[in-house]
């Protein structure tokens, strides 16, 4: 099973590479851009947390955002150390319109599925996730 899982998500993540690839991103920007867009303004960590990027390549997706002016960093009142990004109105335009075109992408990848399927592998792929990411040994007495 481990290997299907591994073959489907490489095969998918290709398929949203090439969705992105016209825009002059990599998909760690696109997520980052993407995260903007419907959750606003975060901090560098809170964006972090959602796209599960390493912290280095969060720093460089970051940093090449705001160099091609996508994205701005704020200062916030609440903690002067933190920095909040948010997206320029250049950033806010190319996400918008890169998103519609990448959701119909994405929806053709997944139209191989008929709507209870999607509902099935939803359920039981967040279950699996979620027992994966506890220490599934803990409390069994094998170590």
């Amino acid at each position: 099973m481990w290997i299907v899982l591994a073959r489907c998500h490489r095969a998918i993540s290709a398929q949203v590479e090439r969705s992105i690839a016209g825009l002059g991103l990599c998909l760690s920007d696109f997520q980052l851009l993407e995260t903007l867009l419907h959750k606003g303004s975060l901090t560098i960590s809170d964006i972090q947390a959602k796209i599960l990027l390493a912290s280095g390549s969060m720093t460089a997706a970051v940093d090449r955002l705001e160099k091609k002016g996508l994205i701005i960093r704020k200062t916030t009142t609440l903690d002067r150390r933190a920095r909040l990004l948010e997206l320029t109105p250049k950033g806010r335009r190319l996400v918008e319109g890169a998103f519609k075109e990448h959701i119909k992408d994405l929806e053709h990848v997944m139209s191989v599925l008929d709507t209870d399927e999607k509902e099935q592998m939803y359920v039981h792929l967040r279950k699996l996730g979620k027992f994966a990411a506890e220490d599934p040994r803990e409390g069994s007495g094998e170590k």
